[in-house]
């Protein structure tokens, strides 16, 4: 099992930077640039200490570029020459170091929705993640199936039809990943075998949001199955609650308890872990003790 960790470093620190959306538009593609070139850089630093910490594992953070897919940017940021040559860099490490590198859109990313402008929007930061892990020699890009807008089946529906808006490329990279509210692991496994995209189970989520009567190891052996490349590893994620188990704010660390019971409830113990826990690579390092 290889354990990772999400978007910032504590012990760097790292110091990824952005702007307000008027710096954007009065300063333009030059300040977009500088802070993208500096992001890249930071997270080159990021995966060096990683692998000196034999870290292989690691979610990059959305706001590489800032305003990366705002309709007001028109710079193709991902053909300038200075962009990619700080992200061949990364490649090369991704590769050298077989490192798995993710992202997460987050949750105004939604593909489901009714309106077409936020629709439109989704597909755009899609393609802009998808961008950021070609060039860094990524592979993973974990969505949710968004909202349920008072008729779940109807927006399950609507996923599976917008699926078809995004590139190739964005759609052989998407996992899905059951939520905390509204669309548990059942819903994700429909989906998910229904479009041949492999499932993302998140623990932690599905304690706070469990669907029917089965065991929840009947459901992670279904999860298994939507990985049908051998050569990959599943990805799950894991978090522990702050007040209690099925707090949906996550704690510092994960608890012993919640770690060992989930590995006890896996087929296979051959899997990437991601751990969303506030103390990012403090808490791998915690579990490896």
């Amino acid at each position: 099992m290889r354990l990772g960790y999400p978007c910032q470093n504590l012990t760097l620190p790292s110091r990824f930077r952005t702007c307000r959306l008027q710096t954007m538009k009065t300063e333009g593609e030059e300040k977009v640039k500088e802070l993208a070139l500096h992001n890249f850089k930071e997270l080159q630093r990021v995966l060096e200490w990683n692998i000196t910490e034999n870290i292989t594992f690691f979610r990059i953070s959305s706001d590489i570029v800032p305003f990366g897919s705002h309709p007001l940017l028109e710079w193709e940021w991902w053909k300038d020459d200075d962009i990619l040559a700080a992200a061949s860099s990364i490649k090369k490490l991704q590769q050298k170091h077989n490192m798995r590198l993710s992202v997460h859109p987050g949750q105004y990313t939604v593909l489901n929705s009714p309106k077409d402008n936020i629709v439109e929007n989704a597909v755009s930061d899609l393609e802009y993640h998808g961008h950021l892990l070609s060039l860094c020699g990524g592979t993973d890009m974990i969505l949710h199936i968004g909202g349920g807008y008072g008729d779940k089946e109807s927006a399950k529906e609507r996923f599976i039809t917008n699926f078809d808006k995004v590139s190739p490329f964005v759609k052989e990279s998407l996992r899905l990943e059951n939520d905390d509210k509204t669309y548990h692991i059942e819903d994700v496994l429909e989906v998910s075998n229904h479009l041949k995209v492999p499932a993302c189970f998140d623990i932690h989520h599905h304690r706070c949001n469990p669907p029917g009567e089965n065991e929840t190891r009947s459901y992670i052996e279904d999860v298994f199955l939507t990985w049908k490349d051998k050569s990959i590893r599943p990805k799950m994620h894991i978090s522990s609650g702050k007040a209690h188990q099925v707090d949906t704010s996550h704690a510092n660390y994960i608890s012993d308890e919640d770690f060992h019971s989930f590995i006890d409830l896996l087929p296979d113990t051959n899997i990437d872990l991601m751990l969303e826990a506030k103390k990012k690579e403090k808490a791998v390092f915690a579990l490896r003790m």
